[in-house]
């Protein structure tokens, strides 16, 4: 398992093995590293220093960040929170409890608070927090000047390469990506949490075979804990190797019951293999575990996916709105936002363009009446153009949709956001295949997010619409491989995908 939420990467950030890969704020040239508060010491083994005036608060964080690294973030939770506890001015532990956070309402108090201590903290602790600062606010440019000033001031500390791999990650630069995860091993052999993200920087470049020696290494290095078999089970699921995968989710329960992400693997295995009704049986198991909302969540979002591959939309949006309830009893604002989203997107789906306009509408509603920073807000109203521009399709309002369009193109130009550059070219390629003009979708889809399997489908559209009809199943088939944990956009075309492959759908 990676550490994902679909909610924080709703809001175009995204965070690794509980540790940030992300950066805001002007560069920071070297500062002296404190070992406590006020307290300057030589820089020592030339790892990033943990600043905090309290030992038992060390040790606490450091019991969090083992677990963290193992993907067992719920409980480095509880230890991060301790730390932050015993010493107030931590800032690195504010970080990590944003880090581990189970709802998107936490990671935003906390990542402030780690922002407002981050003067009190090292170097390479506050690049850390400006780091993660810009990836929230979606300043994809200063994330990588941060993250590339923390390896430049801590080349031997293998987590900042680690950290600066994650941000290449996110970009899908997966080759620069995989040459900082193979240095952090290099620097720290037995740093597992490196030969588990490099397992997935290869399978997301196709190359399996070495994909599957990286996890390997990962269960070799430490074969009594739970996330190398889950993460091994992600690759086979990846492969369509249903049984193999579902075998090694079962070692990572074996092991840990409470490693709850593996039954949503195991959910996706019997829904690709043709099983929904055993797969929504396996998350209610997972719900019954749930120790937070954040947890709660992520079973309730994995059965609305479920529910969506099956074409049962109602059902789907139905089960979108009890997560919204959910998040409601405590006012987090992102899972909210990020649910009215979720279910405008059932609503296109369903035809019903003026109600998924509604949902979108109210969703930037609800982040710009927050305390949500303003460049959250700014990155919500840009996104809600890019949505505004597929109602417009669905209402058959081609125009109107190239004007919304040019907004985002204007927004997404302004952030000089590399992955919202892609963005731009998917809806220029959904705007071209409106207009059947196929030559100018496949260009615009060849440089959108290969990673969306919406995209991929939309390439299969466009390359049969122009009457090729080989190609075009080639993409399908692509699309209809996919085999994720639960995504939105694969479960809207995973069905479609298969027929337009020519093969029968499950």
């Amino acid at each position: 398992m990676r550490r994902n939420s679909p909610l924080i990467l709703s809001m175009a950030f995204t965070l690794v093995a509980g540790l940030p890969a992300a950066g805001c704020a002007k560069k920071d040239t070297a500062a002296v590293p404190v070992a406590e508060v006020g307290t300057p010491v030589p820089a020592g083994d030339g790892k990033i220093p943990i600043t905090t005036a309290s030992a038992d608060a060390k040790a606490e964080f450091l019991q969090g960040r083992d677990l963290a690294e193992k993907l067992q973030v719920t409980d480095a939770y509880q230890h991060y929170q301790k730390a932050a506890s015993l010493d107030p001015h931590f800032a690195w532990a504010e970080l990590s409890i944003a880090a581990s956070a189970p709802t998107g309402k936490e990671f935003f108090e906390h990542l402030n608070k780690a922002v407002a201590l981050a003067d009190k903290a090292s170097n390479g602790e506050r690049l850390l927090i400006l780091a993660a600062q810009s990836g929230a606010n979606n300043d994809a440019v200063k994330q990588k000047e941060h993250l590339e000033g923390l390896v430049a001031a801590y080349p031997n500390d293998e987590r900042a390469h680690f950290n600066l791999g994650g941000f290449y990650f996110g970009q899908q630069d997966y080759p620069k990506a995989i040459e900082h995860y193979r240095k952090a091993t290099e620097l720290a052999p037995a740093y597992s949490t490196a030969f588990n993200i490099l397992g997935y920087a290869y399978r997301q470049s196709g190359d399996y075979a070495n994909a599957e020696k990286a996890f390997q290494k990962y269960i070799e290095l430490i074969p009594k804990d739970p996330n190398p078999y889950d993460s091994y089970a992600e690759l086979l699921l990846k492969m369509g190797r249903y049984d193999e995968s579902i075998a090694q989710y079962r070692k990572a329960l074996a092991i840990e019951p409470n490693f709850v992400n593996a039954h949503q693997g195991i959910a996706m295995d019997l829904l690709y293999s043709g099983k929904p009704d055993q797969a929504v049986a396996e998350l209610a198991e997972l719900s019954k575990k749930a120790r937070n909302d954040g947890e709660k969540r992520t079973a309730m979002f994995a059965r609305t996916i479920v529910y969506l591959d099956g074409g049962n939309l109602a059902k789907a949006a139905a089960d979108v709105d009890a997560q919204y309830a959910l998040g409601k009893t405590t006012n987090d604002v992102p899972a909210m936002a990020f649910d009215r989203g979720l279910k405008g997107n059932i609503l296109l789906a369903m035809g019903k363009a003026d109600a998924a306009k509604t949902e979108f509408d109210e969703g930037v509603k609800l982040v710009e009446g927050s305390t949500l920073s303003a460049e959250v807000k700014e990155n919500a109203k840009l996104a809600h153009h890019y949505n505004l521009a597929r109602v417009a399709l669905a209402k058959k309002d081609v125009a109107g949709a190239k004007k919304e369009a040019e907004e985002f193109r204007k927004g997404s130009a302004s952030s000089k956001n590399p992955f919202q550059v892609k963005n731009v070219h998917e809806l220029d390629g959904i705007v071209a295949l409106a207009e059947k003009d196929y030559d100018k979708a496949i260009a615009e889809l060849e440089q959108a997010n290969q990673q969306n399997p919406q995209d991929l489908y939309r390439l299969c559209q466009a390359w049969q619409g122009k009457g090729d009809q080989a190609k075009g199943a080639d993409f399908c088939r692509q699309a209809a491989e996919f085999n994720s944990l639960p995504n939105q956009n694969y479960a809207f075309v995973r069905t479609k995908a298969k027929a337009g492959a020519g093969k029968k759908a499950v």
